[in-house]
């Protein structure tokens, strides 16, 4: 009995690869916390990595740390609000690494006040940062991967995408914003081969949360409120990562991928 096409393509696809060997990957904010364990978990997968954040020193640690376990890494040091940084970083990338065709919009910023409290250039920082740079670093580099018809966008949303708090009115207004753009995204480079998701972190023990971890009250009180009972680690978003700049994930964009401990499931 001849097999059908559905057959043949499963039994060729029996043993799937997640390797990214040969692939070029841009992380903004990969200095320190998801953005950096997302940069080691890619290279550990054989990408070649373009890290980018404002601290050269930190971001020569993070490189030297791929390159010594045989991984290969470019640093480059800009705020990607900057319209010439980021032009800046898409020649060095190339230059160094060859063309980018995986992309993960990471840097952002979190200003915890009053909507009343915000000055216009608190305001303007955080939209810069948070919905300005992923925009100026996809402007970037989307040529590139349409030139390869292949791509992978990841842009970091939040559950605060999704959900709020008090006091979060810059951060909830800008990563929502860029969950819209995922999905604009999605949909406007479908036809080149390019994805674009979303992922949606809940609370991970992280820099950006340590005014929470260092304050056993409020440390408390978030964990009370994570149906898992804990913080994430950053391994578990690394490992996501790779997932969804794998060939595995071809069939997945426009979408937002929350992993929070169940916490917007409530």
């Amino acid at each position: 009995m001849l097999q059908s096409t559905f057959e043949l393509e499963q039994e060729k696809n029996t043993v799937s690869s997640r390797s990214l060997e040969g692939h070029v990957a841009v992380i903004t904010g990969a200095s320190k916390g998801l953005g950096r364990q997302m940069a080691e978990s890619l290279a550990a997968s054989g990408a070649a990595v373009g890290l980018v954040a404002r601290s050269k020193a930190l971001l020569d640690e993070v490189a030297a740390g791929i390159r010594d376990k045989g991984g290969k890494a470019a640093v480059a040091v800009a705020d990607v609000s900057d319209e010439a940084a980021v032009a800046d970083v898409a020649a060095q990338i190339s230059e160094q690494l060859g063309t980018c065709d995986i992309l993960i919009n990471n840097a952002g910023i979190n200003n915890r006040k009053a909507v009343d409290e915000f000055s216009m250039g608190e305001w303007n920082e955080i939209v810069g940062i948070n919905l300005t740079g992923p925009f100026l670093m996809c402007r970037a580099f989307v040529p590139g991967m349409k030139e390869k018809k292949w791509g992978r966008i990841i842009n970091m949303t939040s559950i605060m995408s999704h959900v709020s708090i008090p006091l979060r009115t810059g951060y909830s207004t800008t990563k929502a914003g860029l969950l819209g753009m995922t999905r604009a995204l999605a949909l406007e480079l479908a036809p080149h081969h390019i994805t674009a998701n979303g992922i949606s972190p809940g609370p991970f023990a992280t820099e950006i949360n340590k005014a929470i971890l260092d304050d056993p009250e409020k440390n408390a009180q978030f964990l009370s409120r994570i149906p898992a009972g804990r913080w994430g680690k950053v391994e578990e978003i690394g490992a996501l990562a790779v997932y969804l700049c794998s060939e595995d994930a071809g069939f997945i964009t426009g979408t937002d991928i929350v992993i929070d401990g169940g916490w917007i499931a409530q």
